[in-house]
C-alpha cells in the first residue's frame, strides 16, 4: 500500500500552527502533526541551498530547501546512510552496507548512475567531498602509518580519500577525524574528534572523552583544538569568508543547540538556537549561508549571515511518498530457553519471544503464543497438558498458563487449539504497579513458585489460590528478576540462590521449607556460589563454587567447581560407599524391594500389578533434611576446576554429567560418582546450554540453541524443530521498546534517573516507532533515547547477523608506507607472527608488492577488492625487493581479528621498549587491556618476572574498557617489604613475594572506561601512587547488557553505583590525574607517547628523591 505523508502549510494554518515554526520546543505547538515524516537523519544541505538530503527509513531522499515532496533516491532492502554533496551539487555520496558492509557508493543527486567506491570490511563512513570535488573523504580503521604511537583500536579511524573516478584510495590523515568541513581553497579543514568509548548518542556529559571541534592545517601539518573544555561541541561547520564556525554544543548546560563563534577566537561562542529537551543534530550549511539541521525527528533552516539575530529557525513542511507497509518477516524457528516436560516427550522453548512445543522423537512442532511481547520463564504443569510462562501482554510481567483445549488431542504437538488465562489481575495502567514471573510449578502440580515484584519469592497454592510470601527481596537486592530457584522432588523444599547482606554479588546456596517460609543458608562461604539443583532422589544438593577456581588472582575471571551439600547423613553415608559395598547394598534392597512387592500383589488381589507400581512411584519420599552438622557434608566433585554451563546428576545417582569449557566452546562431561574419573563423554563446542531430565531422571538432554537427547552410551540425538515463525517487525519493535523503557525505569542504579522524568522521556520517543523500519535506526532511537539519562554503560547496539556472502578483507601481515604513490604496495614493516614472518621470505622494509594472485597493483586497483575473502587461502604475492629482485612468494594471508591481536602485541613491545630505553634499564612497563583475569596473568608474569629486579614499574590501563579488578591492583601494588628469605647468606627473596614492593605509577587517559575508572581513583585514594596522563571520564558502573527478543539488539542498563564515603557517586565523577598530559595527533603519528614518557620521568624522579 503506497501511504503519502504529508505536512503543509495549508494543513498547518487550518490547525491553526504557524508552517514555519520557531524554537521553544517545550511549546505545544512545536509538535509534530499527524502524518508527517519523523526521524529524519543524517540531514545535508546542498551546496547552492536549494535542496536538502536525508535519510529515513534506512533510504537517501532529498527535498526543496522550501518543503514540499521529497524524492527517493536510494530503493534497496540494504540501509544507505551518511549522503554527502559534492561540491557543484552534482553527486551525492553515501555509505550502504548492500554488500555485507558499509562500502562508499556516489550516485548523482537526482539518483542513478550508481557506482561503488570503496569495499574494504571495514565499516567506511563518508566525510564530505574535496573542494575541487575529484575525492570523497572517509572514515575507516584500515591501518594507521607504522610510526603511529595510536592504540590499534577500530574505533580510532583514520581519515581516507577515494578518487571518484579510478577508485584509487590514500590516507588523509592518520588520526580519528569526523564531520569534516573545508574552506573553499582547501587550506583549513575542521573535523570533530574521537577520544574513547562513550556511546556516540549520549547527552549532557562533561568529562574528558567529549568531542572537541579542531582545526587542520594541510600545509604545516598542525592540528588546533578549538573547544579545548569540559562538554560536547561536535558537527563544525566551516563560513571561510566570515571566518565564522558554526557547531553544535551543549554549552549553558542545556541540550546540543546552533552555536558560532569566530575561527580566531574560539572562546566567544554565541548561542544561535534555543531548543529545549531534545537535541539539535546534523548541521550542514549552503554556500548562502542557510543552515540546515534537524529537532525532535524533524528538518529545520536557518537564514544566512544577513540579519542573523532576527533569524529564526523554519520547520521544513514535507510530504514523501513511500511503501508504508511493512509486512511480516518468516524467519526459521532456532530454539531458546527450552524446558523439558515431566514425561520427557516434550520440549517447549522460546522463538524471538513466543512460545513452541516440539515432540522429542519427530521433528512435530507447534506454536503456542503469538504475541509481540516476549514470553519468558517457561514452566511445565505436572500434567504434560499445560504451560506457564511470564508475558508482558499489559506492559509488565504477569504470569500465563496455556492449556490444550481438545481432550482429543493427544500433546502439545499435535494440539490444534489452546486456551490461555492470565494467573493474576492484568495491569491496567492504574494504581501501583505489581509484577509477577518465573512459574515453576512444584513436581507434584499443586503448588507455584514464582516471583513478585522482581525480588521476592512467593508460593501459591493452585487449588485455593492462596499465596505465601517466602522472601522480602531481601535475598535479592537488586531488580533483575533472575531470581534462581528449584523445587525437591518431594515439593515439601526449595533450593535458591541467596545474597546475605551486605555481600552482593557474592552468593549462597539457601534451602527454603516450604511450609514455615523458613530459610537456611547451606553454604555461607564469601565465595561466588550459584546454580542449586536437587539430586539422589531430592537428598543432595549440587552447585557450582569459585572456591577452588579463584586463584587468588583477578576476582572477574574465576573457574567454577561443581559441590555436593548432602542434606542427611544418610545420603551421604550412601554416596561415600566404596564401588563394591554399593553393589552390595543395592542388591540387598532388590531382595527387599521383591519381598515387599510379593506381599503387595497379595494384598491388592486383583488390583493390576502395572496401576500399583504406579500408585507406588507417584507417592514421592518425604526428603529428610538434617540441618545439624550439614557444613561436614558437603563435597567437591569435580577434580578440576573449569568454565561451566550447567550440570545434573543421572537419576541411578550414579553419573556426574556436566558441560564445560576446556577448549573453544562447552562440551558435555561425565564422573562416575564411584570411581571419580571423568571423561569426555561427547564432543559438541557449543554455546551455553542446560542439562535437563525428565521427572523421573532416567532420560537426560542438552536444552540450548541446539537441542538433543542424552542417548544410550552417552550419544546425542538430535532433537528436531519443523516450523517457522512470522513476525510483525513494527509490532515487534513497539514491544522492545516498552520493554527498554520499563526495565530503565525499574533497574536504574539511581532512583531519580539523574533528574529525567523518565515517563514523560519515553513518551516523547514512542512517537518515532512508525518511521523506523529496521533495526539500524531503532538501536540509534534507543541509544537517543537512553542517552537522556547521561550515565555511561548504556545505548542500542545494533549487531547484524553475519552475511556470508559479506566480503571479508584479509590481511598479509604487512603494514604499508601510507606516503607511497607509486604503483603497488610498498612494505613498511612486516608484523611478528604474521603470515610473512618466515624465515625463508625474503620480503622486508622498503620491499614493493606488485601483484597478488596475479593481479596487478597500479592506480586504479581497489585493495579491498584486492584482499577480500582470501582469508586462509594460499596466496601469490609477487614484490620486488629493495635490492630490484623479483621475486613471489605463496603465503596464507590472516583475517582482520588477528592481525588486530598483533597489533596489539606490537604496541605492548613498543612502549616497554620506550619505557626500557627511557629509563635506562630501571623500570618496567606493563599493560592492562582489561580488568578481568585474562589480562591480569600477562601482566602478573611480566611484573614479578621479568621485571623483578627493575626500581619501579609503568602501569598503563589506557584503552582499558574495565570488568572488576580494581581490588586485585590495590591488593598486588601495595605490597611493603617485611623480610628477606637469605640462604648461606645471600638475599633470594623478598617478603611478601607475591607482591609488587616498590614504587609504581599509573598512566590512564580518555579511553578508561568503567572499572578503568574505578582502578585508578582506588589507586590515587589509597595513595599507592602517582596519575599520570588525560582525566578519565566518570564512568563507574555495573552494566547489565540485556539482549531483546530479537538478539541482533542490546541495550544497557547500569544497575549498581558506586558512593564514595563522602556520599558522591563516581558516575560522572571525573577522575583527574596528578600529573596531566595529553597526547596530540602530530605526536600520535610522529611515535612520540608524550604521556608515557612524562610517566617515565615522574616515577625516575620519585625514586631518586627517596634515595
Amino acid at each position: 500500500m503506497m501511504k503519502k505523508i504529508l505536512l503543509t502549510a495549508a494543513m498547518a494554518a487550518a490547525l491553526g500552527i504557524p508552517s514555519a515554526m520557531a524554537q521553544a520546543p517545550d511549546s505545544s505547538l512545536d509538535v509534530a502533526l499527524e502524518g508527517a515524516p519523523l526521524w529524519l537523519r543524517d540531514v545535508k544541505i546542498s551546496p547552492n541551498g536549494d535542496l536538502i538530503a536525508f535519510t529515513y527509513k534506512g533510504d537517501i531522499w532529498t527535498v526543496p530547501v522550501s518543503g514540499g515532496e521529497a524524492r527517493q533516491l536510494t530503493v534497496r532492502d540494504s540501509y544507505e546512510s551518511s549522503p554527502v554533496w559534492s561540491p557543484d551539487g552534482k553527486k551525492i555520496a553515501f555509505a550502504s552496507d548492500r554488500n555485507g558492509n558499509n562500502d562508499i557508493y556516489v550516485m548523482d543527486s537526482r539518483g542513478g548512475n550508481l557506482r561503488r567506491l570503496t569495499s574494504n570490511s571495514a565499516a567506511e563512513i563518508p566525510e564530505g567531498f574535496s573542494p575541487d570535488g575529484k575525492e570523497v573523504y572517509y572514515s575507516a580503521a584500515i591501518q594507521a602509518p607504522a610510526s603511529s604511537v595510536m592504540y590499534p583500536s577500530g574505533r580510532m579511524t583514520q581519515l581516507y580519500a577515494v578518487d571518484v573516478e579510478n577508485g584509487k584510495s590514500r590516507q588523509v590523515l592518520a588520526t580519528p577525524t569526523q564531520m569534516i568541513s573545508f574552506s573553499p581553497d582547501g587550506s583549513k579543514m575542521l573535523y570533530q574528534d574521537v577520544k574513547g568509548f562513550e556511546d556516540e548518542w549520549r547527552k549532557h556529559h562533561t568529562s574528558s572523552v567529549t568531542r572537541d571541534i579542531w582545526l587542520y592545517t594541510p600545509a604545516d601539518g598542525k592540528h588546533r583544538n578549538l573547544t579545548s573544555r569540559a562538554g560536547e561541541d561536535r558537527n563544525p561547520v566551516l563560513d571561510d569568508t566570515t571566518g565564522t564556525v558554526y557547531l553544535l554544543s551543549e554549552r549553558d548546560g542545556g541540550t546540543f543547540n546552533v552555536y558560532q563563534f569566530p575561527i580566531d577566537n574560539p572562546s566567544q561562542a554565541t548561542k544561535l538556537t534555543d531548543f529545549k529537551t531534545h537535541p539539535v543534530r546534523f548541521l550542514s550549511r549552503a554556500n548562502n549561508g542557510t543552515l540546515a539541521f534537524t529537532y525532535d525527528g524533524e528538518i529545520y533552516t536557518m537564514a544566512g549571515r544577513a540579519a542573523r539575530a532576527a533569524a529564526v529557525p523554519q520547520k521544513v513542511a514535507i510530504s514523501l511518498v513511500t511503501d508504508d507497509t511493512e509486512r511480516p518477516k518468516r524467519i526459521s524457528v532456532k530454539p531458546s530457553e527450552g524446558i523439558v516436560s515431566p514425561n520427557g516427550e516434550m520440549v517447549a522453548f522460546l522463538n524471538r519471544g513466543d512460545v513452541f512445543v516440539t515432540s522429542v522423537e519427530y521433528p512435530t512442532t507447534v506454536q503456542v503464543t503469538r504475541t509481540p511481547q516476549a514470553e519468558r520463564h517457561l514452566s511445565w504443569g505436572s500434567d504434560n497438558r499445560s504451560l506457564y510462562y511470564t508475558s508482558e501482554r499489559s506492559g509488565r510481567k504477569n504470569i500465563y498458563r496455556a492449556r490444550i483445549a481438545r481432550k482429543d488431542d493427544p500433546d502439545f504437538p499435535n494440539a490444534v487449539e489452546f486456551t490461555e488465562e492470565a494467573i493474576f489481575p492484568e495491569y491496567d495502567g492504574n494504581g501501583p504497579v505489581t509484577e509477577y514471573s518465573h512459574p515453576t510449578i512444584s513436581p507434584d502440580g499443586k503448588k507455584m513458585a514464582y516471583v513478585k515484584n522482581r525480588n521476592q519469592l512467593w508460593i501459591r497454592d493452585l487449588a485455593s489460590g492462596a499465596d505465601r510470601q517466602i522472601t522480602n527481596g531481601e535475598t535479592d537486592p537488586g531488580k533483575g528478576d533472575n531470581m534462581a530457584f528449584e523445587w525437591s522432588p518431594d515439593s515439601r523444599w526449595l533450593t535458591m540462590e541467596i545474597i546475605p547482606e551486605m555481600r552482593d554479588p557474592y552468593g549462597d546456596i539457601g534451602l527454603v521449607e516450604v511450609e514455615t517460609g523458613k530459610i537456611t543458608n547451606l553454604t555461607n562461604t564469601g565465595y561466588m556460589e550459584a546454580n542449586p539443583r536437587f539430586v539422589l532422589d531430592g537428598n543432595a544438593i549440587i552447585y557450582f563454587t569459585e572456591q577452588y577456581g579463584m586463584r587468588a588472582q583477578a576476582s572477574w575471571g574465576s573457574q567454577e567447581d561443581i559441590m555436593i551439600v548432602f542434606l542427611n547423613r544418610e545420603a551421604r553415608d550412601r554416596f561415600m560407599l566404596s564401588k563394591e559395598d554399593y553393589e552390595l547394598l543395592k542388591e540387598q534392597e532388590k531382595k527387599a524391594a521383591k519381598k515387599t512387592d510379593d506381599g503387595d500383589d497379595k494384598k491388592k488381589g486383583k488390583k493390576d500389578k502395572k496401576d500399583a507400581d504406579a500408585d507406588k512411584k507417584d507417592d514421592s519420599k518425604n526428603i529428610v533434611v538434617e540441618l545439624d552438622g550439614i557444613e561436614d557434608r558437603v563435597m567437591r566433585l569435580t577434580p578440576f576446576s573449569s568454565s561451566l554451563s550447567d550440570a545434573i546428576v543421572s537419576g541411578d545417582g550414579e553419573t556426574l554429567y556436566f558441560l564445560c569449557e576446556v577448549e573453544d566452546g562447552f562440551d558435555l562431561w561425565k564422573l562416575p560418582l564411584r570411581d571419580r574419573e571423568p571423561k569426555l563423554a561427547a564432543k559438541m563446542g557449543a554455546s551455553r546450554a542446560s542439562l535437563q531430565a525428565d521427572k523421573s531422571g532416567k532420560q537426560l538432554f542438552v536444552i540450548g540453541r541446539d537441542m538433543k537427547k542424552i542417548d544410550k552410551g552417552d550419544k546425542l540425538t538430535p532433537i528436531k524443530v519443523s516450523a517457522t515463525h512470522d513476525i510483525d517487525l513494527a509490532a515487534e519493535r513497539e514491544a522492545m521498546f516498552d520493554y527498554v523503557a520499563v526495565e530503565e525505569g525499574e533497574r536504574f542504579y539511581n532512583t531519580d534517573m539523574h533528574g529525567i522524568d523518565w515517563p514523560a522521556m519515553t513518551a516523547a520517543y514512542r512517537k518515532f516507532l512508525p518511521h523506523i523500519n529496521n533495526n539500524y535506526d531503532f538501536a540509534e532511537m534507543l541509544s537517543e533515547l537512553l542517552g537522556e539519562l547521561n550515565v555511561s554503560h548504556t545505548g542500542g547496539r545494533y549487531r547484524a547477523a553475519g552475511d556470508a556472502s559479506a566480503d571479508r578483507t584479509a590481511s598479509l601481515g604487512l603494514l604499508y608506507d601510507m606516503n607511497y604513490q607509486g604503483d603497488g604496495l610498498k612494505v613498511d614493516e612486516v608484523l611478528a607472527n604474521g603470515p610473512f614472518d618466515k624465515a625463508a621470505s625474503k620480503i622486508g622494509k622498503g620491499a614493493v608488492i606488485t601483484a597478488v594472485n596475479g593481479r596487478k597493483i597500479d592506480a586504479g586497483t581497489d585493495l579491498g577488492d584486492l584482499f577480500n575473502n582470501i582469508s586462509g587461502k594460499k596466496t601469490l604475492v609477487a614484490f620486488t625487493t629493495p635490492g630490484g629482485e623479483n621475486v613471489s612468494e605463496v603465503v596464507i594471508p590472516c583475517s582482520a581479528g588477528k592481525i588486530s591481536d598483533l597489533m596489539y602485541r606490537r604496541w605492548i613491545k613498543q612502549r616497554a621498549a620506550d619505557v626500557d630505553r627511557w629509563s635506562n634499564g630501571r623500570l618496567g612497563y606493563v599493560h592492562i587491556e582489561s580488568m578481568n583475569d585474562e589480562s591480569f596473568r600477562p601482566m602478573y608474569a611480566d611484573l614479578l618476572g621479568k621485571y623483578n629486579n627493575r626500581e619501579g614499574v609503568v602501569i598503563d590501563i589506557r584503552w582499558n574498557g574495565g570488568g572488576r579488578m580494581h581490588e586485585d591492583i590495590e591488593q598486588l601494588f601495595t605490597g611493603q617489604k617485611y623480610l628477606t628469605q637469605v640462604i648461606r647468606g645471600k638475599d633470594v627473596c623478598d617478603m611478601p613475594s607475591r607482591r609488587w614492593n616498590k614504587p609504581s605509577v599509573m598512566l590512564v587517559a580518555e579511553p578508561c572506561y568503567s572499572n578503568a575508572h574505578g582502578t585508578p581513583w582506588v589507586y590515587q585514594h589509597q595513595k599507592i601512587g602517582k596519575v599520570v596522563g588525560m582525566p578519565v571520564p566518570g564512568t563507574m558502573t555495573s552494566v547489565n547488557w540485556v539482549t531483546l527478543q530479537d538478539p541482533s539488539l542490546v541495550f544497557g542498563i547500569p544497575v549498581i553505583g558506586y558512593r564514595t564515603a563522602e556520599g558522591n557517586y563516581l558516575e560522572n565523577t571525573q577522575l583527574e590525574p596528578d600529573l596531566k598530559v595529553a597526547n596530540t595527533p602530530e605526536q600520535i603519528v610522529a611515535g612520540e607517547d608524550a604521556q608515557l614518557h612524562e610517566a617515565v620521568n615522574l616515577l625516575l624522579r620519585q625514586i631518586d628523591a627517596a634515595k
